[in-house]
């Protein structure tokens, strides 16, 4: 009893030397730290406000090459994330823009815009789609079993126009009837129609894609199949425009120093048309900003080659462009023009000036331009 007092005594010393709000001090000087659930939904909401997908074509067509490429120069992770999406075809991508939800663009071609704007299956399609930018045009490829020369010799013949309700069935239904040349129609996807096309199943099928396809990149040099030729006839300049394909695209379908004659059609980037003020505008806009003001970096190696032939000022007539497309190329025209008047009003500068003030070299009159455009900011303000 006696030693179980003294040991409380001393112990007593300690216990008093803590506060009674010892723990409650800890909690408040220890440094506040986000709970796992904050954390999670600070990365969702970053990765969905940032964040837009593109649905392509097939797997193996160009136009999943070139939502790629979009992806590489654009996609930062951060400001904006591009997502590429492998659809069904550009049939199937205009009702995924329509109806899917997290599909914000996707690459169809006007023909397909044309026929479900003129059938009114999928409502009222010249008010709910927008197209950002007018891409390039993509190559018909008709390709045939040894034995058959020219399209007219597919008279009657078995031929694959692509998966029914396809962008590819549309665009040859249109041609093939304009040529006047019926056909036993097959649809089949690219990959079977080639294995059939082969074996003899079927006299020829139709690809469609940005030369050169990596499809048909893919065929042997024996495999006994030809690329022939699409006369561009009278009835198809709405629709379509005339192409060339040379043994250089194609050196195992086409002989050497020779080209074939065929037809075109264009792929564009479409989009819903979102309401100004709506979330998925504002994502767009973050896209149509970076895609338009780095546009330079597509033009180089390794981007497709198809990226040469676009100018994504040119109008798609009949079909209204993206207003924050539209309010871009608007900013930039004024820009080249008032740079214009700036560079103009430096030359006569220039010529006024003692002949000191003359730039010897381009880099010594691109570093006096920019000083007059400074100094005329100044004077301005």
């Amino acid at each position: 009893m006696r030693f179980a007092l003294v040991i409380g005594v001393c112990l007593l010393p300690l216990f008093a030397a803590v506060p009674a709000s010892a723990t409650e001090q800890a909690k408040t000087q220890a440094p506040d730290r986000p709970s796992a659930e904050s954390v999670r939904q600070t990365y969702r909401a970053q990765i969905n406000d940032n964040t837009v997908t593109i649905m392509a074509g097939a797997a193996h067509g160009s136009d999943t090459e070139i939502v790629q490429d979009i992806a590489a120069v654009l996609d930062d992770g951060t400001a904006l994330r591009v997502v590429p999406m492998i659809g069904k075809g550009p049939a199937q991508t205009v009702k995924d823009v329509l109806f899917m939800r997290g599909v914000d663009m996707g690459i169809t071609h006007a023909t397909v815009l044309s026929h479900f704007a003129k059938t009114g299956e999928l409502g009222p399609l010249r008010s709910q789609i927008a197209y950002v930018a007018k891409l390039f045009n993509e190559e018909m490829h008709l390709l045939a079993r040894a034995g058959i020369e020219d399209v007219q010799a597919l008279d009657g013949k078995a031929v694959n126009f692509g998966p029914e309700g396809s962008g590819t069935e549309i665009t040859a239904r249109h041609v093939f009837a304009t040529l006047g040349v019926h056909v036993s129609e097959v649809h089949l996807d690219d990959a079977d129609a080639i294995a059939k096309l082969k074996s003899g199943e079927i006299d020829a099928t139709i690809v469609i894609g940005g030369k050169p396809a990596p499809l048909l990149s893919q065929v042997e040099p024996d495999s006994g199949l030809k690329l022939i030729s699409l006369p561009y006839a009278k009835g198809l300049e709405d629709e379509t425009y005339p192409a060339t394909l040379t043994d250089e695209d194609y050196p195992a379908l086409i002989e050497d120093g020779t080209r074939i004659d065929t037809v075109a059609v264009c792929a564009v980037l479409v989009s819903f048309n979102w309401d100004d003020d709506s979330v998925r505008s504002k994502k767009l806009e973050r896209f149509v900003e970076r895609f338009f003001s780095n546009f330079d970096a597509f033009l180089v190696s390794p981007r497709h080659p198809k990226w040469q032939q676009v100018n994504f000022a040119a109008t798609l007539e009949g079909w209204k462009r993206s207003p924050l497309a539209q309010n871009w190329i608007d900013r930039a025209k004024t820009a080249v023009a008032a740079d214009a008047g700036a560079r103009e009003q430096f030359e006569t500068f220039l010529a006024q000036a003692d002949t000191d003030v003359t730039p010897r070299s381009d880099e010594e009159r691109t570093k006096l331009f920019r000083a007059f455009l400074e100094w005329s900011k100044t004077q301005q303000n």
